[in-house]
This record gives structure tokens, sequence and C-alpha cells, in this order.
């Protein structure tokens, strides 16, 4: 019997790609957890991760210098624009980690399709199909059972999840979907003229920025952390949850299309749940998981969907 086709191994490897990005982003949570108990402000983690990501990414433009190449528009619509929905995005979602849990938090934040789903109409003239509604109706009764039914009895342990609070994880949660959301759109627009690397990189950069002049003047100024196990999360975040898992993401959707690539990444939940049950107690009722897994299963069902219908669709005549 012959060997794997080159097709085939070739298909194979992405989809391993993409299950590798989903692992990492999963790990953002258990990871922030982690860097709570050392001691470290909410508002601290979200900078230092991004800072960190932005320095990675720099030292790789060294290499490819055409990373530093883009005109005044990039600068200002990704950078700028781009740069504060990351910023947000930082803020917000540690937020919700710290008040909901991880389970919770990453549920909420997988409202972002659902909201692009409502915003690409209005914004790009994109249909809102029956599918695309169903989906959005099971992503958002999972979410629902997954925030209720979260269970986490060390919660009170922490000076992050004292000082958050339930409702603060709630609107963090909320927040960090609709920024992720308009990074989604903003990425439509900016990915196929710049490229994802630059356009992930000047996100980045302008994130830390803008963290960087916004956390001092509310009293907030960063501080590094005082643990070598604190550095050690930090350099994870950044590195690993940041860096790797979009590089990972990035080298799986050359191989497969984006739309299997996000249902292999759909993963990044339960990783992330998993991760928490095991080592912070982070429970879950049983509804608690069968809203993670209607969230899992109504975002991986829909990119699924989406596929099958662009390979169903007939061929757009040349220039029309």
């Amino acid at each position: 019997m012959s060997g794997p086709t080159g097709a085939h191994r070739s298909r194979f490897i992405g989809y391993a790609f993409a299950l590798c990005a989903g692992f990492f982003w999963g790990t953002t949570g258990p990871l922030s957890t982690a860097l709570y108990a050392e001691g470290a402000e909410l508002t601290d983690v979200g900078f230092w991760r991004i800072l960190l990501s932005t320095l990675g990414l720099a030292a790789y433009g060294l290499l490819r210098r055409d990373l530093y190449r883009v005109d005044g528009r990039g600068l200002i619509v990704v950078g700028l624009l781009g740069g504060l929905l990351v910023a947000v995005f930082e803020l917000a979602f540690q937020f919700a980690i710290a008040g909901i849990g991880v389970a919770g938090a990453v549920a909420l934040l997988y409202t972002a399709p659902v909201l692009v789903t409502f915003l690409a109409r209005p914004l790009l003239g994109e249909r809102i199909t029956p599918a695309r509604i169903v989906t959005a109706a099971v992503v958002m009764v999972g979410v629902a059972l997954t925030v209720t039914g979260h269970v986490d009895p060390g919660a009170a342990d922490t000076e992050g999840a004292r000082g958050a609070g339930f409702a603060a994880g709630i609107l963090g949660g909320l927040l960090a979907a609709t920024s992720y959301s308009g990074s989604t759109l903003l990425a439509r627009f900016a990915v196929p003229r710049y490229g994802a690397v630059k356009v992930l990189f000047l996100e980045l950069a302008g994130g830390t920025a803008i963290l960087g002049a916004f956390l001092p003047m509310t009293g907030h100024t960063p501080t590094p952390a005082s643990t070598l196990a604190g550095w050690v999360y930090i350099v994870a975040l950044g590195i690993g949850a940041v860096l790797a898992a979009n590089f990972f993401f990035f080298a799986g959707v050359r191989r497969i299309d984006a739309a299997p690539a996000s249902v292999a990444a759909s993963i990044e939940p339960v990783v992330g749940a998993i991760l928490a049950l095991l080592l912070f107690d982070q429970r879950l009722t049983p509804l608690g998981w069968l809203g993670l897994a209607m969230v899992v299963g109504g975002v991986a069902g829909g990119y699924s969907r989406e596929a099958a219908d662009q390979a169903a669709a007939p061929p757009v005549p040349a220039g029309s």
C-alpha cells in the first residue's frame, strides 16, 4: 500500500498546526490565573504579554525587513485603531478571567463570531442567513449555560477575583468579545493589503503603546513581575499564547482553508476549561459543560457550514 499523498500529508499537517494554535490560545486563561496568584495586577498582565510579543515580532522583523514597511494609512488604521482594539481586549479579557473564571471568559469571547455575523451586514454587506441565525442562537444559549454553570471554590483566594467581581467579569467578557469582533472586521480590510504578520505586529505595537500611555494616567503603572515564576508565565503568555498560537494558525491556513482551520482551533475553550479544572479547581456543573460543548459545536459547525456553502456556490465570472 502506498503512503499518504503529498496533498493528504499537507492537509494533516495543516490540521495539526491549527490544533496547536487552539491549544496555545487555550493557555491564556490558566496562565493569567497563575499570574494573579503571583500577585500580578489585572492591568499588568495584558500589558506585559503584548509588550513581549511586540519585541518578539520586532526581532523577527530583523530577518524580514518588509515587516517595517507600511504606509501612513496602515499606521493609522491598523496601528492606531487596531492597537486600540487590542488594548481594550487585553484589559477586558483579564477582568473576565478573574471575575467569571477561565471557561466563562472564553465562552463569552466566542460570542465574537456572532457579533461579526450581524456587524458584517451593515459594514461589509454580507448576508445574514438562517444558518447563521441558528449558530448565533446555539452559541448564545451555550454561553449562558457556561457562565451560570461556573463553580470556582478558590476564586476568593486570589486578589484578582476579589477585585473584579462577577458583574465586572461579565462586562469584561462582553467588551473583550466586542473588541475582538472589531479586530476580525478590521483584519478583513487590512490583511489582504498588508499581510497577516504585519497586521499582527502593528496591532500589538499600537496596543502596547496605548496601554503604556493610558495605564500610568489612571494610576496603574505596569509593574514587572516580582518572581521568577511570574516571568515564566509572562513569557509563556507572550511567546506561546500570542506569537506561537498565531504563527501556528498562519501555518495551518497555508495548508488548509481558513474555515476548517478555525474549526480545529475551536478546541481553545476546551483546553482552557480542562487546564483550569486540573490546575485551579475551576469546575463547571453538568449544564456548564453542556453549554461549553454548545459554544464549541456552534462555532465549529458555523465555520463548517460556511465552507460548504462557499464550495457549493457557483464561480463568479471573471470581470464581474
